[in-house]
C-alpha cells in the first residue's frame, strides 16, 4: 500500500465510526434496535432535540448505511440496515481483535 492509499475497508470503518460518534445517533440506533422500525415524528417526541437536528442525525446514519428510511406519507419510517449493521460489527470486531494481538516484530 502506498502512502496515499486507504483501503475500502478502512474508509467504511471510518464512516461507521463517524456515524457512531454522537450520543444522539447512538440513542437513535438504540431506539431502532428495540422497536425494529420507528417514524421520524415518534423519534422527535422522545429525543431532546429539534426535528431539524434529528433529520441531520438521521441523514448521517443513513449516509453511513447503518439505517434505511422509507417514505410513508406524511412521514418517513426508519429501520436498522441489518446487512450493514452486521458488516459494521464484523469490522469493529476485527479491529479490536487485531489490537489485542501481541505485536510481532
Amino acid at each position: 500500500m502506498s502512502k496515499n492509499e486507504l483501503s475500502t475497508q478502512q474508509q467504511s470503518l471510518a464512516r461507521f465510526a463517524k456515524a457512531l460518534s454522537h450520543p444522539v445517533r447512538v440513542a437513535i440506533l438504540q431506539m431502532l434496535v428495540r422497536q425494529s422500525c420507528c417514524y421520524h415524528g415518534d423519534m422527535s417526541e422522545v429525543l431532546p432535540i429539534a426535528k431539524s437536528t434529528l433529520s441531520q442525525h438521521l441523514k448521517e446514519l443513513k449516509n453511513a448505511g447503518l439505517i434505511q428510511g422509507s417514505l410513508e406519507s406524511p412521514s418517513t419510517r426508519y429501520c436498522i440496515n441489518k446487512e450493514n449493521w452486521t458488516l459494521c460489527k464484523h469490522m469493529f470486531g476485527e479491529l479490536f481483535d487485531a489490537l489485542e494481538q501481541p505485536n510481532v516484530e
